[in-house]
């Protein structure tokens, strides 16, 4: 028997970082992604974010690679919120992402670190916290790269 365990971090921020995911209706986002991903039989252990952005702890079966998820998660909500009523001025999602995978035992951390968004970022914006996230994951990338959309 097999036995395999992929969980990751995962970031996705709206197309030229525009505030367009008002809290209001974040619940109804969250949960469209939450079902999308139990859909391709992931485990969600947390979503959460801010008006530019999205962070999802997710652990995803063998055969689902994080760039399939990313893809579909992505194109589905798209579709779905796309200058809906509930996100008027929603245009979607930047051409990239990020994931970084993290260890069982980080589960609960990362997991904080998501509820704690709201309180964070009033002391520093998204782009402060993604260029940190990464090079934290010993990626180096330019920040021209990093918000190319």
């Amino acid at each position: 028997m097999s036995f395999t365990q992929s969980i990751y971090h995962v970031v996705f921020r709206t197309k030229g970082s525009q505030c367009n995911l008002n809290f209001e209706n974040e619940r109804l986002l969250y949960n469209y992604i939450y079902s999308t991903s139990i859909n391709l039989g992931c485990h969600v252990y947390r979503i959460g974010g801010m008006p530019d952005h999205i962070h999802i702890c997710v652990g995803l079966p063998p055969s689902l690679s994080i760039a399939k998820y990313a893809e579909v998660v992505k194109v589905s909500a798209t579709k779905r919120f796309k200058q809906s009523a509930e996100f008027p001025y929603f245009l979607g999602w930047s051409k990239g992402y990020a994931a970084f995978s993290i260890s069982y035992d980080s589960v609960d951390d990362v997991v904080e670190y998501i509820k704690g968004q709201k309180v964070h970022h009033q002391s520093f914006g998204f782009a402060n916290e993604y260029i940190r996230l990464v090079k934290d994951a010993g990626i180096n990338v330019t920040e021209e790269i990093l918000f190319k959309d």
